[in-house]
């Protein structure tokens, strides 16, 4: 039975993101332009340039880069190539918010092709923070660091998740894009209350929230981003609104697209959950 005891922050994070948003893709891009109420989106960083959002800036719907190339957790610094591509391309859409994740995608030299997660160790936390303090030397805008799904967990690790992830932000002043869903698939996976986590992070450093599906395969629970929402993930959504309400959601989808009614009930569903304009 997960809890309901309610923190209370007074300062909420102010981000230049609000209500409910969506994950811009190529695929859905003429659904997410129909959208009347839309706010915001969130494009990879990496496709920006390469994508035509005109119609999005022009009706002054806000953009978020957001990163999955730049490694931030690897061992190695992070490639300054990278870094001012991200970079330019926040500046290229005026943002006033970016992210990338708390996670590593090369190796020495090796591409991973995925995020792969951190051993929960201070040398993870020192090599973390001093990628993210490069990147945020050469933005003009905040940044805000997603924990990622994961399958598995390093052995000995010195810290819990809620402490590592804190010590990041703490020592970085990065903001946190929290997904619920990826909250969900972990603590399913390792047999834990998910609404555990929600009451250890700072949630008042919530810059804005993940909501995406998921399916389950083999005994494991995959954060997969292709399956509709399940109704677990908007319950777990409900306690961290109790707790505290981000200032901003977004729909993730990034595959086997659905009609555009579904994806609109989706969009109403974070809606209704909490109590933020629909944008439908």
């Amino acid at each position: 039975m997960w809890r309901r005891r309610v923190r209370r922050v007074s300062s909420p994070t102010t981000t230049g993101v609000a209500g409910v948003g969506i994950g811009w893709r190529p695929e859905i891009s003429g659904f997410v332009e129909s959208l009347p109420g839309l706010r915001f989106v969130e494009v990879i960083a990496e496709s920006i340039g390469s994508v035509d959002l005109g119609g999005l800036r022009d009706r002054g719907i806000a953009v978020v880069p957001h990163g999955v190339r730049l490694s931030l957790g690897g061992a190695d610094p992070v490639e300054p190539g990278r870094v001012a591509r991200f970079a330019a391309a926040a500046r290229l859409v005026d943002a006033k918010l970016a992210s990338e994740h708390i996670a590593f995608v090369r190796a020495g030299g090796v591409e991973a092709g995925h995020l792969l997660p951190l051993p929960r160790s201070r040398d993870a936390v020192r090599a973390m923070v001093a990628n993210t303090r490069c990147v945020q030397a050469e933005l003009d805008c905040p940044l805000a660091l997603e924990p990622i799904a994961t399958l598995f967990d390093w052995p000995d690790d010195e810290l819990t998740e809620a402490d590592f992830i804190t010590e990041i932000l703490d020592q970085t002043g990065a903001l946190l894009l929290l997904d619920i869903a990826n909250v969900y698939a972990n603590a399913r996976n390792r047999g834990e209350d998910p609404a555990e986590l929600l009451d250890r992070l700072p949630l008042e450093r919530v810059a804005y929230v993940h909501v995406a599906g998921g399916a389950e395969h083999d005994g494991l629970y995959h954060d997969t981003h292709t399956d509709p929402v399940p109704v677990e993930v908007l319950e777990l959504l409900g306690e961290l609104c109790r707790r505290h309400r981000p200032p901003a959601l977004l729909l993730e989808r990034d595959g086997h697209y659905p009609a555009a009614a579904v994806l609109r009930s989706e969009l109403d569903a974070l809606a209704a959950v909490s109590a933020y304009p629909a944008i439908t």
